[in-house]
């Protein structure tokens, strides 16, 4: 099991397959780890493109029930998720990669299309997070209550006030849209993007649609995706066949 690290950040990460660098990204919020990419809800990304592509996948810093850790950068929270992502293929060597990423991973796929456009090839964002105006507050209060104090117990380090900070930064300073970035980064984003929207409380409807209706280049799936169990493949096929129009010539041979 191997770990990358910088400084204070430990990041442990895992490897599977060869081919053209895939970065995935489980969803679970700020629990996201490389397990939850194994459980396989609503597929195993991991089993499906691991024939095809190098598999890249993470645990998120500080995840309960994850391996990774490092410092609450109370004042960039999201920069701070970027940066272990960005660091582990520089450590890994990679430098152009394509990108999937689920739930919370859709904010972090945009945040590294804005600090890295021109290493990401192309990204899928399935049942992307959002910011419904109805509910601003909802994952400040996922995460206070499912998060924190599990990750408080584990590191005296860390209180329960610097949580409400580093929570604050993260889903109250700009809780709009995709949280990371804003509409007008997204309408000039020239990388080409394929979005699965969901709609539950946490993965809106609206505001997949309204990303992919403002990225130039989106792709977007059916609608429903996930339900019946029997559209599943039909989503994979597509993601399959997105990566395969986007990937590199000459990893492609």
């Amino acid at each position: 099991m191997p770990f990358y690290e910088k400084g204070d950040v430990r990041i442990h990460y895992e490897e599977t397959g060869s081919g053209f660098p895939l970065l995935l990204i489980a969803g679970g919020g700020l629990n996201s780890t490389i397990a939850g990419l194994h459980r396989g809800d609503p597929f195993n990304a991991i089993e499906e493109f691991k024939g095809e592509y190098r598999c890249i996948a993470s645990d998120l810093r500080n995840a309960n029930g994850g391996q990774s850790s490092g410092p609450l950068e109370i004042d960039r929270p999201w920069d701070a998720y970027t940066d272990d992502h960005l660091g582990l293929l520089d450590h890994l060597g990679i430098k152009e990669f394509m990108v999937m990423g689920f739930c919370i991973g859709g904010p972090f796929i945009w945040n590294l299309l804005r600090r890295a456009p021109t290493r990401v090839v192309a990204a899928v964002l399935a049942q992307p997070s959002g910011s419904r105006p109805e509910m601003r507050d909802l994952f400040y209060e996922n995460n206070i209550k499912g998060w924190g104090p599990e990750l408080v117990k584990r590191r005296p380090d860390i209180t329960m006030a610097m949580v409400d900070r580093f929570l604050t930064r993260m889903y109250r300073t700009n809780a709009d849209f995709v949280f990371t970035v804003t509409r007008d980064f997204v309408r000039n984003c020239q990388t080409p993007v394929l979005i699965l929207p969901d709609d539950i409380p946490a993965h809106p409807y609206a505001v997949a649609m309204e990303a992919a209706m403002l990225a130039p280049k989106a792709e977007v799936s059916l609608f429903p995706w996930k339900e019946p169990k029997d559209r599943i493949p039909l989503a994979v096929r597509q993601i399959r066949s997105f990566l395969r129009a986007h990937r590199p010539v000459a990893a492609a041979r």
